[in-house]
């Protein structure tokens, strides 16, 4: 009796050595992604610290409108987890602009403890936000207000983080207290 021989794509010698006798398309073509996104993160390095704030800046600018857009989701406490995760995401983006090494958990600690200095911007956005369980007015009110504290909130905590990583401060490094007086000015300069 004799023994039928499998295809390429499925013969256990093949696998068995870790290599394949011919690259599948999908293994080349997320090659070819991760050396585009590796070159463009290479190239993001290589911009001066001018370029690099005003890309930082577009960003910011970007994720704020984004965050004011997640404050119009009508659930009350749905829309305040749409914002935290836009922020956080922004805070990814920024770490990857200014070549921070980025880790979700303290992003997410960093982002609270700022949000707590902005007392009263956060109390507003949770304010806005639970306002919303109130028929007719409250939900027009809540569609008012929620988005515009989101942007303010989420532009305030990017130039922040902007700030920081400008003079060379990581996440490990953060201290929100000491930028205070920074949040004031940029929340003054938001509002007019």
């Amino acid at each position: 009796m004799s023994k039928k021989t499998l295809p390429k794509a499925i013969r256990p010698s093949d696998h068995a050595h870790g290599a394949l006798s011919e690259p599948m398309p999908e293994k080349a073509e997320s090659a070819k992604v991760r050396q585009a996104s590796s070159s463009k993160a290479n190239s993001a390095s290589a911009f001066g610290p001018d370029e690099r704030k005003t890309n930082a800046r577009r960003l910011v600018e970007r994720f704020a409108f984004w965050a004011g857009i997640a404050g119009l989701l009508p659930v009350p406490v749905v829309d305040l987890a749409a914002v935290g995760g836009l922020q956080i995401q922004m805070l990814r983006r920024l770490s990857q602009i200014y070549d921070v090494p980025f880790s979700a958990n303290r992003g997410k600690a960093i982002i609270a403890s700022l949000v707590g200095t902005m007392i009263p911007a956060s109390t507003g956005l949770g304010m806005a936000s639970m306002i919303k369980t109130i028929p007719v007015a409250g939900t027009a009110i809540g569609a008012i207000t929620t988005p515009a504290m989101a942007v303010a909130a989420t532009y305030v905590i990017g130039m922040v983080f902007i700030e920081h990583f400008s003079r060379g401060g990581t996440l490990l490094d953060l201290e929100p207290p000491d930028y205070r007086e920074f949040i004031k000015t940029e929340m003054k300069l938001h509002k007019t």
